[in-house]
């Protein structure tokens, strides 16, 4: 994977995507948030903010100011990765609210409304109530991020929160797989070398 093609997308949540968003798969890290453009095209490809919405941040943003906001996002997602570590693997108790002040210090920026808009479905045109967001400047695209963090604390039970099996592998996700015996990232990846890995111990073992 370089540095323009689609990010891995393999966490069964978008928070953890958001994590693997810096990966060392195979044996290069790769980070897809390196820089503004990447940010922008991350939040594209996670389908956390619209296309319409980066391309008037792009148009908006001054020199640079993309580049601060995806080191900004870097800081949050290295935050919210020591807090993962720590957790996972456990019922995320009551006590580890107190450590979640950076997330809801960045929430509480978000200048969010509803409004009413028509749907178009089978039977007809419909009315839906649909919650908005006002973009007022670049570092509004930290905003979707920090509701998937935050949605991820409040609804995903921690005990399913895995680290990827693969020796060199640095990916995160959720096991929603029925008895929870997921190990890898995906068999793509890591599974089938591991698999390979096996086969030629037993070789030289025999």
């Amino acid at each position: 994977m370089d540095n323009h093609s689609t990010a891995l997308f393999l966490g069964d949540a978008p928070a953890l995507d958001f994590l693997n968003s810096v990966a060392t798969s195979v044996d290069v890290p790769v980070d897809a948030i390196e820089d503004g453009e990447g940010l922008l095209r991350w939040l594209d490809q996670a389908k956390l903010v619209s296309p319409e919405t980066l391309e008037a941040m792009r148009a908006q943003a001054l020199p640079g100011e993309l580049d601060k906001v995806a080191d900004q996002a870097r800081n949050l997602r290295e935050w919210f990765r020591t807090f993962v570590r720590e957790h996972r693997g456990k019922p995320l108790k009551p006590e580890a609210l107190t450590e979640l002040e950076p997330l809801n210090r960045l929430l509480e920026r978000d200048e969010g409304y509803s409004r009413v808009v028509a749907r178009q479905t089978d039977e007809g045109e419909v009315f839906d109530f649909q919650p908005m967001r006002k973009w007022r400047s670049p570092e509004a695209l930290l905003l979707p991020v920090g509701e998937a963090l935050g949605r991820f604390v409040c609804d995903e039970d921690f005990s399913n929160v895995k680290a990827c099996e693969g020796p060199s592998c640095t990916l995160l996700f959720a096991d929603h797989t029925r008895g929870h015996r997921r190990r890898w990232c995906s068999m793509a990846l890591c599974g089938n070398r591991a698999k390979q890995a096996a086969h030629r111990h037993r070789i030289r073992q025999a």
